[in-house]
């Protein structure tokens, strides 16, 4: 019997499809842009007892795909102009594309992909719009930017597959031509060598095992693999950095330098650095102060063009993660010949500025300079010298630079007044510090804080910076700047709504200043919600990235600001350097923008990118320490805050700056609302969780490979 009715049904629809059908599609092709369904009932002459059968024929078309419902009409299929959009998320079931034009996300059925994969650029033809979200379906694949990737074998279904990280409970088959052993869980990056039609006739074969994807590290190795950054440089670039790392040359290079070993130079930084670019001097003058930034001069060393430079164009900064860094230069150069280690000879490139007794800076010069640092300075016993809690041994280890230190102390003063005065936003994000092992595993996690030796040099080296781009400007050179623009306006919107939410008033022309976001930040200093709104506020800003127009920083109320302080481990930094070396020498603007017009382009494109990738490596490693940490402390309970609210539940950040999810089937049974902001609210008892909320939650599973930590409400 039920074989006979589908096959009444069927018959049923073709009958209806073939009254209308001639009539919808031949009004639909009379226009080149979306027809409303009610003109196309109006077109079609059709009359109220009829208007069932009707509408029944137009949603048998919009299914087998002949017509498509847009957001202001219907529109013949063949009309639809294809969008060209790249894949950003993939899951089992479904995909979300980007159009590269207007970012705007479109929706992919798992059906409709034509195997599509993370990355790649696709030609998408949209079918309707349900809920907030258009549909689409991907009728070619336009660049397949997906073949090496990284995952962990599993054992499904008897077989063993390879599911991707960036496809959650997703997999591939796979073969292994090269015979690499592998295990279960083990970490591994593969290629795929045969794209189907569908996910499932994908094909890849592994490429390098990294291990068990059980440790943290392994997978660290992993994710740095996969992004192109290894700890290995080529033989050529070796042999080079060994070349020119003769300490014997820097004696033969003084005469051509103005020589600074005489005055009382040193260094701060973290006590295990080992890359020591920055160094500073501080006088006071009848005027004010005399403040002197002196950085290692990487671009004597580092050529343009030759194997170094070629290396730490493409790397473009150095990677931090746990307690390891990969660097954008060999040992040689960064712990060696260029690092400014005490009481040794070190060829720099000085900011000497005139400050007067207001801390404004009323002119400078760069020199090229040979140093002496005086001492390895390390902030922790900085800081206790400026409290008065140093020991004799700090003392006399510190009793060369120990004048300049209430000097040093007395002039942040006045730059740290003026830049609040300037209404810079003052964000305090929580920043973790890793603890590993012997064993190479995370046996602790805790936030790291900064004292006032820390600000001192931030904001001595922020002086520094603003001059280099003054220098730029003024001398209208090819340049490379730290560019950070005004809030777009959907993240301005997302302020607004989310200060709503939380209750806190403000006061705006829809315009958002720094200023305005500083007066925010200060208003909720103190209170519960602080935590939260430093986030917002973070979240709001655009990113800042290098450009070469010079069109001021945002978050720092400067007109001009570059990276000049760090050219160890940052590209645009060692990119300036030999733009203002080579004008000092010479100084004719036209010659320089000949030589160095294009480089700065590329310079500014590269860093940008390099710099993106890298603070995404780095986040996602640290995630990968964090949750093996957390592994053994299944079922222990921690105090935490809650970040952020999602309809699947809610971010909580511990006291120890690991974050994980409450999902919202372990809560306590209901229905549950999100407001689409920051509220989660069960409405059976009416029990809301919202942003800023302390919590107390229990640890209940973590993912090493993920980085992910499952969290549960303590009882």
């Amino acid at each position: 019997m039920g074989k006979r009715k589908h096959k009444s049904n069927k018959s049923k629809k073709e009958k209806i499809k073939k009254e209308y059908s001639d009539s919808i599609l031949r009004v639909l092709k009379e226009s080149d842009y979306p027809v409303s369904f009610s003109r196309i009932r109006k077109k079609c002459n059709i009359k109220d007892y009829n208007f069932k059968r009707f509408a029944m024929c137009m949603k048998i078309l919009k299914k087998e795909r002949k017509i498509s419902k847009l957001e202001d009409g219907f529109i013949l299929m063949d009309k639809v102009k294809p969008l060209k959009c790249e894949v950003v998320k993939l899951t089992q079931d479904y995909a979300f594309v980007r159009d590269c034009e207007t970012d705007e996300d479109i929706f992919i059925r798992g059906k409709d992909l034509l195997g599509a994969m993370p990355g790649d650029i696709v030609s998408v033809r949209t079918l309707s719009k349900k809920g907030v979200h258009i549909e689409g379906e991907v009728v070619d694949i336009e660049e397949e930017n997906y073949s090496r990737f990284i995952g962990n074998i599993v054992l499904k279904d008897g077989s063993y597959v390879i599911e991707p990280d960036s496809i959650p409970k997703f997999s591939i088959k796979f073969y292994n031509p090269l015979e690499i052993p592998y295990k279960e869980n083990d970490k591994v990056m593969a290629s795929i060598t045969k794209r189907g039609k569908r996910h499932s006739e994908h094909i890849c074969e592994i490429v390098t095992n990294f291990g068990s994807s059980l440790k943290a590290s392994c997978c660290a190795i992993g994710i740095l693999e996969l992004n192109g950054i290894t700890p290995v440089f080529p033989d050529n670039v070796l042999s080079e950095a060994k070349a020119v790392s003769d300490e014997g040359k820097i004696s033969q290079e003084i005469k051509n330098r103005v020589d600074l070993r005489d005055l009382p130079i040193f260094t701060i930084d973290g006590e295990d650095t080992k890359d020591i670019d920055d160094a500073i001097s501080v006088v006071k003058t009848k005027s004010g102060f005399e403040l002197g930034v002196h950085i290692a001069d990487v671009s004597h060393y580092v050529k343009q063009k030759s194997a170094l430079d070629n290396e730490a164009f493409n790397r473009g900064t150095s990677v931090y993660y746990a307690d390891r860094v990969v660097p954008m230069l060999p040992k040689e150069l960064s712990n060696g010949i260029c690092s400014l280690n005490p009481m040794t000879d070190r060829l720099a490139f000085s900011c000497i500025m005139n400050i007067d007794k207001n801390g404004v800076i009323k002119d400078y010069r760069f020199e090229k300079t040979v140093i002496r640092s005086r001492v390895k300075g390390v902030y922790s016993e900085i800081n206790k010298i400026i409290s008065g809690e140093a020991d004799n041994d700090i003392l006399i280890k510190y009793s060369e630079v120990l004048d300049s230190i209430p000097v040093m102390l007395e002039l942040f003063k006045l730059l740290d007044r003026n830049k609040k005065a300037r209404g810079c936003p003052n964000i305090e994000t929580s920043e973790s510090k890793l603890i590993i092992s012997d064993n190479d595993e995370c046996i602790g996690v805790e936030g790291k804080s900064r004292g006032v030796s820390e600000e001192i040099i931030e904001d001595f080296m922020l002086a520094a910076n603003e001059c280099a781009a003054r220098f730029g400007t003024e001398n209208d050179l090819p340049f490379v700047y730290r560019i950070h623009e005004n809030p777009p306006k959907d993240k301005t919107e997302y302020l607004f709504n989310g200060l709503t939410n939380l209750g806190i008033p403000f006061n705006s022309n829809g315009e958002v200043t720094a200023g305005f976001l500083n007066d925010i930040l200060i208003k909720s200093k103190g209170t519960q919600k602080a935590v939260v709104v430093n986030n917002l506020v973070l979240r709001s800003m655009a990113k800042a990235r290098y450009s070469v127009e010079p069109i001021g920083h945002f978050g720092l109320v400067l007109k001009n600001y570059a990276h000049f302080t760090s050219p160890i481990r940052r590209y645009p930094d060692l990119t300036i350097h030999r733009i203002m070396s080579d004008y000092l020498e010479n100084p004719n603007s036209s010659e320089i923008m000949k030589k160095y017009n294009k480089f700065s382009y590329a310079s500014a494109d590269r860093s940008t990118k390099r710099e993106i990738a890298a603070m995404t490596v780095e986040r996602d490693c640290e995630d990968c320490y964090k949750a093996e940490y957390l592994s053994e402390h299944i079922g222990e309970v921690f105090n935490g805050v809650i970040m952020s609210v999602k309809e699947f539940g809610f971010y909580v950040e511990l006291d120890n700056t690991c974050e994980g999810l409450v999902r919202v089937e372990s809560l306590p049974s209901g229905e549950y609302d999100y407001d689409g902001s920051i509220t989660l609210r069960n409405n059976l008892t009416g029990q809301s969780y919202m942003v800023g909320d302390n919590v107390s939650v229990k640890v209940v599973n973590t993912n090493i490979s993920s980085g992910n930590i499952s969290l549960e409400l303590s009882e």
